[in-house]
């Protein structure tokens, strides 16, 4: 979810590890094993793949299309602002000249821009912030749907969107890698916080490989060779999360349909 190309590097070495610890794992079939990361460009097939090993998805999906058919594996931590711990924030961005200082004062006027319908981070949480204001009604003039993060930040950059609602892990490493990208942007306020990003298995995975693959992640966190990489990936830490906590994901949904506030417009 975070696999900018300036970052291959850091992901490649993070996921070498792992499969060196894996197949050193006695609940894994070394040949059973791949020879290294994929990329997949689908990326909602590969989730829900019976041979899913282990990937990195979003919240909303979780607990949408992908429920009861992927098994959670962990949460990893960032170093970012708008994080704590496993749990994280979205930054409302609008650029530098805009007038406003509150969300209430785009009322009617601001194009938002969203990468997916289907993002905590880029909609829900967006959705969420909206709904009180709305009262129902349509509260931006129109919404762009990007298919990106980084592609949100840019039409807000060059004033094709007004706002857009950025996962702070992305804002963190865009600034970092992409620094022109943030130029000219700035934080109009916080989102509320959930549950950041996990790392899910298939829904086949037995217990056995579950605590394999958590004991995979604890190693890697521990090795001081992959230190430049989980730097890199702003990595601290990871947390098993109980399942149910991503239900305040699903949660914020209903809060915005009690007010009448079903789809972000």
């Amino acid at each position: 979810m975070y696999d900018l190309p300036e970052l291959a590097w850091a992901h490649d070495a993070v996921c070498a590890a792992l499969l060196v610890r894996l197949q050193g794992s006695r609940n894994f079939d070394p040949d059973s094993l791949p020879a290294m990361r994929d990329n997949p460009a689908e990326l909602p097939m590969a989730w829900g793949h019976a041979r899913l090993l282990l990937s990195q998805t979003c919240g909303y999906p979780l607990v949408t299309s992908l429920a009861g058919r992927v098994r959670l594996v962990a949460t990893p931590c960032y170093a970012a602002e708008g994080c704590s711990g496993a749990w994280m924030r979205s930054a409302l961005l609008v650029r530098d000249k805009e007038p406003a200082e509150t969300l209430a004062e785009l009322r009617g006027s601001a194009i938002c821009a969203i990468n997916g319908r289907d993002s905590n981070s880029g909609m829900n949480l967006l959705r969420a912030a909206v709904a009180p204001l709305a009262g129902g009604k349509a509260f931006f003039r129109d919404v762009l749907l990007t298919g990106a993060h980084a592609a949100s930040m840019a039409a807000v950059q060059d004033q094709r969107a007004d706002v857009a609602a950025i996962d702070c892990v992305t804002l963190a490493l865009l600034r970092r890698v992409r620094p022109s990208l943030a130029a000219g942007l700035r934080v109009l306020a916080w989102t509320q916080a959930t549950p950041g990003l996990p790392l899910v298995t298939s829904a086949g995975m037995p217990d056995a490989g579950v605590a394999a693959l958590r004991a995979a992640l604890a190693a890697v966190l521990a090795d001081p060779g992959l230190l430049p990489a989980r730097t890199a990936l702003l990595i601290e830490g990871f947390e098993v999360l109980d399942e149910a906590v991503y239900e305040r994901v699903a949660e914020i949904e209903q809060e915005a349909l009690a007010l009448s506030y079903p789809v972000l417009r």
